[in-house]
C-alpha cells in the first residue's frame, strides 16, 4: 500500500476490527477526521466506528477505485464504489483526502454520487 488512496480503500475494506484498527493506527493521523453528507467522525476510534457500520449496512460489499486518482501536494482527489466483488458499484462516491507531512490520512471530504434509494 504505496499511496493514500490505496491505505484508504484498505481500511474501508478491512472485515474485521482488529485489521482496521490497525490500518487506522498505522496510515491514518490520530487526529483525522472524516466528513461525508451522512458522517461526521474526529479521531481514529470515532472513524472505525463509521467504517463498521457503512459495512455491516452492505455485508459482503467492498470499496474500489473507479477512474484515476489526482493528486498534488498533500491531497488526492478520486472516485470509488462500493458493491459486490466482481459486480457494478451500488454506491458511488467521490472523495478528497488530504494527508500530513508523514504521509498519514489527514482529513477525508466525502461525496456521494450515487447512493441506492
Amino acid at each position: 500500500m504505496n499511496t493514500p488512496v490505496e491505505r484508504y480503500l484498505a481500511t474501508w475494506n478491512a472485515a474485521d476490527d482488529a485489521t482496521r484498527s490497525q490500518l487506522l493506527g498505522e496510515h491514518w493521523s490520530e487526529s483525522a477526521w472524516y466528513i461525508d453528507p451522512l458522517a461526521e467522525a474526529a479521531g481514529r476510534e470515532a472513524i472505525g466506528a463509521t467504517i463498521a457500520a457503512v459495512r455491516c449496512q452492505f455485508p459482503g460489499f467492498v470499496f474500489s477505485l473507479v477512474g484515476a486518482p489526482d493528486a498534488h501536494h498533500h491531497q488526492v482527489r478520486f472516485q470509488w464504489g462500493l458493491g459486490p466483488v466482481d459486480a457494478e458499484p451500488v454506491v458511488i462516491g467521490f472523495d478528497v483526502v488530504k494527508t500530513d507531512d508523514a504521509g498519514r490520512i489527514e482529513q477525508v471530504l466525502g461525496f456521494l454520487d450515487r447512493v441506492p434509494s
